[in-house]
């Protein structure tokens, strides 16, 4: 093993072992550094003076436009390079190792027979039934909820590349590294990112991910005025459809409908020009055609068993916006910044499945007269308590509905952002605000809400304080008072029935 030592563009030292390659894509070579720490990638072509000049920036002044003051979040969600080598009239990029935590564990199946124990998780493995049944270790799959945790940091880190100005470009499964079990998700090949009008991108994206007017376009002059290229708008796209893959494990556009003969035509049209959502309301030409589906592939890719309602209001209403409204209109897309709400709404909706045995484990509770879980099919059983948030935007003279509830089940914790409308559980979050301020439990058939650090909260039924170290019994109706800095939150208690519920 030889070890090269090279001095990079912040003057530091790099060292990587050139004796093997350890991973090698469309562009570049990857070797290890001695300490495992970091990778060196090097491009096998020569960059011209437009690729030299956006490596600096993305390695310069992007880069530290994106970690600013919350460097350590970021570097959880992004394997931004960090600096630039040149070797033997090579340049490359010095890139963070990924974590434990994206690497196959346990492998495929059948001894491993895809070999993929010890390889990177990229997101594809995760993204289909098939994949999923057929090939994965049930030890890699991970639970419905950690699915949600993975939307929600993709999400949340396309909304702060797109907050300075920069699109991904290609934003697919391809691109993503996931861990379900511990519900991480990081985005890598970040080297080509696009700044509209400075820096075009390198490629149009990936099939499945490429948006239709991008597909559409695609066999235009590049200079065409009417071609369409990778930018803001097609990565909100390929964000629903991240999105869509991960929690339904199918693609929202392909279904039965053939629109040409050719197959090179026909993937043109159903993808770009004709493409249509296999769950659109009204126009059911590209429905699923559940006859041919494989075993592997059920019941997720049957919209029927599983539908795409599934996931809750708020999830449901951007998958709207997006494969309805704005399938062919990139104006009406929902952004980044409108997943992330929605997938923190969302994520305080689930309820977990009493079936021990139930290998989604969560599922968004849907509020209706026989409540149960959509994977399994086992039914609530008794009472549950749902808090409607409402906050006063007077001084507290009148509550108006925030458009957000908490699902309460067994130590479910209750933190500043259900207290105070003001805060989300973000980058932004200072460490104190963090910590749970208080949690439910049921105690001889009775839901309690135990309060551990609210210094203000009241029973507006009653009239009386609820101190720290109390605990109040949930009921019907129950209103009670959270104060804040900037504000009171007014929690209404709504008891929902299920099954064998007196």
């Amino acid at each position: 093993m030889a070890v090269q030592r090279l001095t990079a563009s912040d003057k530091t030292s790099v060292e990587f072992e050139d004796s093997q390659i350890i991973g090698s894509g469309a562009m570049k070579d990857v070797y290890f550094s001695p300490c495992r720490t970091y990778v060196v990638a090097f491009y096998r072509e020569s960059l011209d003076h437009s690729g030299m000049e956006r490596l600096k920036m993305i390695t310069g002044k992007y880069r530290e436009n994106i970690f600013g003051a919350n460097a350590d979040y970021w570097n959880g969600l992004f394997c931004w390079p960090q600096k630039m080598v040149e070797h033997e009239g090579r340049v490359g990029v010095v890139v963070p190792a990924y974590r434990d935590s994206f690497f196959f564990e346990f492998g495929s199946v059948n001894n491993d027979m895809l070999k993929i124990k010890g390889r990177e998780k990229q997101g594809k493995w995760f993204a289909s039934a098939n994949n999923q049944n057929k090939y994965l270790d049930n030890r890699e799959k991970g639970d419905w909820s950690g699915y949600l945790s993975i939307c929600l940091k993709i999400a949340r880190a396309v909304r702060r590349l797109h907050a300075s100005g920069l699109a991904h470009s290609d934003l697919s499964y391809k691109n993503v590294l996931v861990s379900p079990v511990s519900g991480e998700a990081v985005i890598i090949d970040l080297d080509g990112l696009v700044v509209p009008g400075k820096y075009p991108p390198d490629v149009v994206g990936t099939p499945d991910f490429i948006a239709p007017e991008v597909v559409q376009t695609s066999k235009l002059a590049k200079l065409d005025v009417n071609k369409f290229l990778p930018n803001i708008s097609t990565d909100r796209h390929a964000l629903a459809v991240l999105v869509y893959n991960y929690l339904l494990l199918r693609h929202p556009l392909r279904g039965k409908k053939v629109h040409a003969l050719d197959p090179v035509e026909d993937e043109m049209l159903s993808m770009g020009e004709k493409a249509l959502f296999i769950e659109h309301p009204t126009n059911r030409d590209n429905k699923v055609d559940v006859k041919n589906l494989q075993a592997s592939q059920q019941p997720w890719s049957d919209p029927s068993k599983i539908p795409y309602k599934i996931v809750g209001p708020y999830l449901k209403k951007l998958f709207d916006k997006a494969f309805i409204d704005g399938l062919h209109n990139p104006k009406k897309r929902p952004t980044a910044d409108d997943w992330e709400s929605a997938l923190i709404k969302t994520v305080d909706l689930i309820q977990p499945c009493i079936n021990k045995r139930c290998d989604q484990k969560w599922y968004v509770f849907d509020n209706t007269n026989s409540p149960q879980c959509p994977f399994c099919g086992t039914p609530y059983v008794g009472q549950l308590p749902v808090i409607n948030f409402y906050s006063s935007r007077d001084g507290g003279k009148k509550f108006n509905t925030d458009g957000h509830r908490l699902m309460v089940y067994t130590n479910q914790s209750l933190f500043a952002w259900h207290t105070n409308r003001h805060i989300t559980p973000n980058e932004r979050i200072s460490k104190e605000k963090t910590g749970r301020q208080g949690y439910f439990v049921k105690h001889n058939g009775a839901w309690h809400l135990v309060n551990e650090k609210l210094t203000s909260l009241k029973n507006l039924t009653s009239g009386d304080q609820v101190k720290v170290g109390e605990s109040i019994k949930l009921v019907d109706g129950l209103q009670l008072l959270t104060g804040s800095d900037k504000g009171d939150r007014l929690f209404h208690v709504q008891m929902v029935c299920g099954v064998n519920d007196e």
